[in-house]
């Protein structure tokens, strides 16, 4: 059933010809259709197949028996019809008691037809208000409905994102087991770092560890003869290399590109002092998040075991950070790391790679 009818229907329900015939010629003006009936056994059939009314104006004397039962099967035929009460100031005490229990909207007096065209007017101005409430209604359902895809759209395109990240680094962990927890730890630093300098979004922070995690995912496409090679690099060799932040840049873009792991990906070789790669960026040129994770990459290259050398202490890593204060790292991450004791940088690095001393012993071993 529509709630509304767009057509301005009324039943003139009343014994009184005159009357009907008066109020009809009256209401033909409004541009409002009209049926007339004598009584409410005439058009008992219509409320309850049609509901084509919006209102009924309706005298007393045309409802048989009780008014209060004969209303009301009105209205359980048909809840949203407006009933206007045709009732002289009489008849208050019949009335009223109508009122309070919802089963009359209005009540006009049948010889003022300034209160019955008042009634009516309300009556169809509250009709309007319902159905345009109802089409909010609907349209906020409606937005509800998208939004909730949209999201679900967004879940499932993080959780694909977050996969594909996932297989990425254990690609490189399986391509490069030396530095096996490597990505990890350093996210672990580089997210520390970040709220020390003032990170507090938990986004930001949570696409500084995707783009840690990910730092050198371009190494993929570098040879396993260059990537692996013990002895020094050849100039050649070391261009190769060093093409590694773009590669990985571009790869990532065509997933899915967040502007902090972007930027982690692509400049987290860039020095402090312009002299890094691949664009050659100097102080507040390089992002804040990749001069934040170039100095705990180099924490964790300097206090882990490598092929070619024995892992150094907290101590040292320390002391030679400070030194290239300026020059390789922003002295304001400096600060910032200083500002943290090395037990606490040591509990992180465990806590990243448990398994690591056990393997650097395996490596040792088959290395001899």
């Amino acid at each position: 059933m529509d709630v509304m009818k767009d057509t301005k229907r009324v039943l003139i329900l009343d014994r009184n010809a005159k009357r009907r015939k008066f109020l009809s010629h009256f209401l033909t003006g409004l541009d409002i259709q009209l049926e007339e009936a004598r009584s409410l056994s005439e058009i008992i059939n219509q409320l309850s197949n049609t509901h084509m009314f919006s209102l009924a104006l309706i005298s007393p004397t045309a409802l048989d028996g009780n008014v209060f039962h004969s209303l009301r099967s009105i209205k359980s035929l048909d809840p949203n019809i407006s009933i206007v009460l045709l009732a002289k100031f009489g008849e208050t005490d019949t009335v009223l008691p109508l009122i309070h229990k919802g089963t009359v909207d209005h009540v006009a007096s049948p010889d003022n037809i300034a209160s019955i065209y008042s009634a009516i007017k309300s009556e169809f101005h509250k009709h309007e208000l319902v159905r345009k409430s109802e089409s909010r209604l609907m349209k906020y359902r409606k937005l509800r409905e998208e939004q909730q895809k949209y999201l679900k759209r967004a879940m499932d395109l993080e959780e694909i994102y977050d996969s594909t990240l996932e297989n990425l680094m254990t690609a490189m962990d399986l391509r490069d087991v030396e530095t096996y927890g490597h990505s990890k730890t350093v996210a672990r630093y580089t997210q520390l770092l970040a709220h020390i300098m003032g990170f507090r979004d938990d986004t930001k922070l949570d696409n500084i560890r995707k783009g840690s995690l990910l730092h050198d995912v371009g190494k993929i496409a570098i040879p396993d003869s260059i990537l692996k090679k013990v002895q020094p690099l050849t100039a050649k060799e070391w261009e190769k290399i060093k093409l590694h932040p773009a590669l990985g840049y571009g790869l990532i873009k065509e997933i899915k590109m967040v502007e902090e792991v972007g930027n982690i990906i692509l400049y987290h070789h860039e020095r402090y002092d312009g002299k890094g790669y691949p664009k050659g960026l100097k102080k507040d040129k390089i992002p804040t998040e990749a001069r934040i994770f170039a100095l705990a990459d180099a924490l964790d290259a300097i206090t882990s075991h490598r092929p070619y050398r024995k892992e150094r202490s907290f101590k040292t890593a320390k002391k030679e950070i400070q030194d290239n204060s300026g020059n390789q790292f922003d002295p304001e991450v400096v600060d910032a790391f200083s500002s943290v004791d090395l037990d606490s940088w040591e509990k992180i690095r465990y806590e990243t790679t448990k398994l690591l001393p056990h393997m650097e012993k395996f490596i040792e071993y088959n290395e001899t």
